[in-house]
């Protein structure tokens, strides 16, 4: 940890994220040694923080429990009060406008959905977007103080900076800065990204992908895209442009968007409705809806084995839509990646469903967080 030449007031708000952070990712109560083993922080320094964490209530110490074998003193075990802070997440589509209020480990609280007035318009989006937070904060029974930070999740190249940079279908939103946009209508710190990393962000925290670091999240079809992890981290690229491939020209992203079967990645729910359908023709045999399916997932397949001989991730999640046709596109799409002699990439369905992109976005707001969101002042300030 790099604290040097920081005052030791600013050291204190440094080393009080870390510990908190590391509560907050942690799976259940955390005893000192492990913490101490997680932070690199000295015993006595994690002891003073946490006594300060337990006095503010952002931290419970739970009961003592015995050291197995050993006549010392009880472990001591400490947790996240995870109500104490929330996150919000939105997720923006073409047609719609989604929002979850969570707590710091992730537990969805309370959400809202509506259809957008003119997706065209980025201030009423926007706006819209805001709203929706508000129902989801009350739906979770939260309040406005209560609310420390945010992420959006929205189409697109989408820079570090929350930039929209390129959007396929329009460019009404280039240059609109998202994070900025919506902390002007929501006043707390907003973080953005691409749907699709944030799908990627997702899956390893929270979904299939936690013993994978490479990861791959595909939406392929009526909607197309890539989320990347590499080393865990989200590679947005150049831009943001990184897994954006509805935009390559040479590949067949776009070849088969118009097939009923490839609506499963539509935001229209009339359109997956349709091409759950036909695919249930297919699970009953009827050949045009088989044949249907093979040429999607001759599409997929192309793309995937692209990506296995570049990117060369060691885990590829179908998502956005895809995973509610698993059992019929995973098999498929497998034994073509063996004939094709593609690197031995593993292939899964997503286990989120179409939560993935929003609760990537409350691990966005998380990996975010700092003292100044989460943690309490030093003493004195």
């Amino acid at each position: 940890m790099l604290t040097a030449g920081m005052n030791q007031s600013a050291v204190r708000r440094v080393n009080t994220a870390v510990i908190l952070r590391a509560l907050a990712v942690s799976a259940g109560p955390r005893k000192l040694t492990e913490l101490a083993g997680q932070t690199g922080l000295s015993r006595r320094t994690i002891e003073q923080i946490l006594e300060s964490l337990v006095e503010a209530g952002w931290v419970a110490e739970l009961d003592r429990i015995p050291i197995s074998g050993s006549a010392g003193r009880p472990a001591r075990r400490y947790e996240l009060r995870a109500e104490r802070a929330l996150l919000a997440a939105v997720r923006i589509t073409t047609v719609d406008v989604s929002a979850v209020v969570a707590d710091v480990r992730g537990r969805v609280l309370g959400r809202a959905l509506r259809p957008l007035r003119a997706y065209q318009d980025p201030s009423t989006t926007l706006d819209d977007a805001a709203d929706l937070v508000m129902e989801a904060l009350d739906d979770a029974g939260g309040s406005v103080d209560r609310l420390r930070a945010g992420a959006i999740a929205a189409g697109g190249a989408i820079d570090d900076e929350g930039v929209v940079r390129r959007l396929v279908h329009t460019t009404r939103w280039e240059g609109v800065h998202l994070p900025g946009e919506l902390s002007r209508r929501v006043p707390v710190p907003w973080f953005a990204d691409n749907d699709t990393n944030l799908g990627a962000l997702a899956e390893r925290w929270r979904g299939v992908a936690g013993d994978h670091d490479n990861v791959v999240w595909a939406m392929l079809g009526n909607r197309t895209g890539l989320g990347i992890l590499i080393r865990g981290a989200v590679h947005r690229g150049l831009d943001g442009a990184a897994g954006e491939i509805v935009e390559a020209r040479s590949m067949p992203a776009g070849s088969v968007e118009d097939r009923p079967v490839a609506a499963l990645t539509s935001p229209v729910a009339t359109q997956r409705a349709l091409a759950l359908a036909r695919f249930g023709s297919a699970r009953a045999g009827d050949t045009a809806a088989l044949a249907e399916v093979d040429e999607f997932v001759e599409n997929i397949a192309s793309i995937l084995i692209t990506l296995s001989w570049t990117i060369a991730p060691s885990l590829i999640v179908l998502g956005g839509g895809l995973e509610d046709a698993a059992d019929m596109l995973l098999p498929r799409v497998r034994a073509a990646l063996r004939d094709a002699r593609a690197p031995a990439v593993e292939l899964r369905a997503t286990a989120l469903g179409h939560d993935a992109p929003l609760v990537g976005a409350v691990k966005l707001a998380l990996d975010r967080m700092d003292t100044e969101l989460f943690g309490p002042p030093a003493p004195g300030e």
